[in-house]
């Protein structure tokens, strides 16, 4: 694959497919990582209103994860958390998706 030239790309990074950022898993910038745990969390949503990457999983209008494809480990949600129910943690303690 040939890397384009100046002259290929859209100027100031205009994006010309709306919706494209399904294409662009970007969890691998993480550093930190929230982990979730679901005997404290209330469903309160105060997580997935406040998530800047749309991470935070709610499946039967219940909270049930965090898609880590995308999430850049910003620590928003663990901030927001009125029940400490999302505890953030080195990425080197996990390999492979799981725990250390």
């Amino acid at each position: 694959m040939s890397l384009k030239g100046w002259r290929d790309i859209p100027p100031g990074g205009i994006v010309l497919e709306a919706g494209n950022s399904v294409n662009y898993k970007t969890g691998t910038w993480r550093s930190i990582r929230p982990v979730w745990d679901k005997d404290k969390c209330i469903n309160c949503y105060m997580c997935w209103l406040h998530c800047p990457d749309a991470s935070i999983l709610v499946i039967d209008n219940r909270v049930s994860g965090i898609n880590y494809d995308y999430c850049k480990g910003c620590g928003v949600c663990a901030s927001i958390c009125p029940k400490n129910a999302i505890e953030m943690k080195p990425e080197s303690l996990f390999e492979e998706g799981e725990e250390k």
